[in-house]
């Protein structure tokens, strides 16, 4: 009775974030990271646990058993299908999330699949959704979530998707570039900008939909949120919830390969810095050997294997490199003939521990299970 009570008062004062018709029982999502770093086995993991588990669509089907070399966009719609029922089972009464990647060719194919089978939430970035209600009409219960930096990017989306579909968004991820890991949403020289920061959008953001659209638009905080005192400086700001993608990086379910969860340990701050990538943003990622070689130029050995983006400099100028082939070898364990993506958060891990650890740094009262 003692430990219930002392649970209720760990949780008192927290936000309820509603997406749509989706409530988690603790207002947190947990990022999408390609490719297939967070896939079933995570997403499921944190749907069971309590919050919005979030498959990355991008690029699941180039290492599964569904690729046989040339069917490529096949082999991502049967992937992407199997990683939901795998993490439905996991998590049956579980909220799904798919993140799609606006910058994908195949984004509106994938957006039809998550919607198709079963994704209760989409979350899409990398490029501004403006097309993706009409791409979900037919399946009206599936939660629509943009990820912006901006209110000004905010503002457009919400004014197409008034004007074209007569829909809002069910809640808005505001990414902070100067913490967030992968794709930042920002030029490079504007990573850091103060204005772009979680303490100047998401105030201004929930003022602009409170005050002047005076619609009832949950804002959730991304970028650099670690630990509990991370997540209720955000909802101090007026964050209902918060997205945490690098802190579920260092745990057992993670998809990813150990030796990419290895290089999280190890890394120092100054190990974390900016590359350009050849989908025209900036990301953020851990050095590596393949890093380092990149100021050299671009990849000798990298050739394009997939055209998986609408805009790609490697595929039409032969500059940066293939980001297919380094996500992937990274994923797999090849890190340092890879791109480990991260936050700027991603040294602070020191061990693997579970999904249920961090839940219960976060939300219980009792501290997490020392890592493994």
């Amino acid at each position: 009775m003692e430990e219930a009570r002392n649970a209720e008062g760990y949780m008192a004062g927290l936000p309820v974030l509603t997406i749509g018709k989706y409530t988690p029982k603790y207002p947190i999502i947990q990022g999408g990271m390609g490719i297939r770093v967070s896939a079933s086995s995570l997403a499921g993991a944190v749907a069971k646990a309590g919050g919005i588990g979030t498959i990355a669509s991008v690029e699941l089907g180039i290492s599964s058993r569904f690729f046989n070399g040339k069917n490529h966009a096949e082999a991502n719609r049967l992937a992407l299908a199997d990683e939901l029922a795998t993490a439905r089972k996991t998590a049956p009464d579980g909220i799904l999330a798919v993140n799609n990647m606006v910058a994908l060719t195949d984004y509106e194919d994938m957006v039809r699949t998550s919607a198709e089978c079963g994704a209760q939430v989409i979350i899409s970035g990398a490029g501004l959704p403006m097309q993706l209600p009409e791409f979900t009409k037919d399946h009206p219960d599936v939660a629509l979530v943009p990820i912006v930096s901006s209110v000004k990017a905010a503002r457009l989306i919400i004014k197409k998707w008034e004007k074209l579909y007569h829909r809002l968004p069910d809640a808005i991820i505001v990414e902070d570039p100067g913490k967030a890991g992968g794709h930042l949403g920002a030029k490079i020289e504007d990573v850091y900008s103060p204005e772009m920061s979680l303490e100047v959008v998401v105030p201004e953001l929930v003022e602009f939909l409170d005050k002047e659209l005076k619609v009832d638009i949950p804002v959730v905080a991304a970028g650099g949120i670690w630990d509990r005192t991370d997540m209720l400086w955000a909802f101090s700001l007026g964050a209902r919830g918060v997205q945490m993608g690098t802190r579920f990086v260092c745990t057992h379910e993670c998809d990813a390969a150990d030796e990419f969860k290895q290089k999280y340990i190890k890394c120092t701050p100054e190990d974390i810095s900016l590359i350009k990538s050849p989908v025209g943003l900036p990301g953020r990622a851990i050095r590596t050997e393949f890093t380092d070689k990149l100021k050299d130029g671009p990849p000798k050995d990298h050739k394009c294997r997939a055209v998986c983006l609408k805009h790609c400099s490697f595929k039409t100028e032969k500059t940066a490199f293939c980001i297919n082939i380094a996500l992937s070898n990274a994923h797999k364990g090849d890190v340092e003939h890879g791109l480990v993506f991260c936050g700027t958060n991603a040294y602070r891990s020191t061990g693997i521990v579970s999904v249920n650890d961090i839940f219960e740094e976060l939300f219980q009262p009792k501290k997490a299970v020392a890592p493994a």
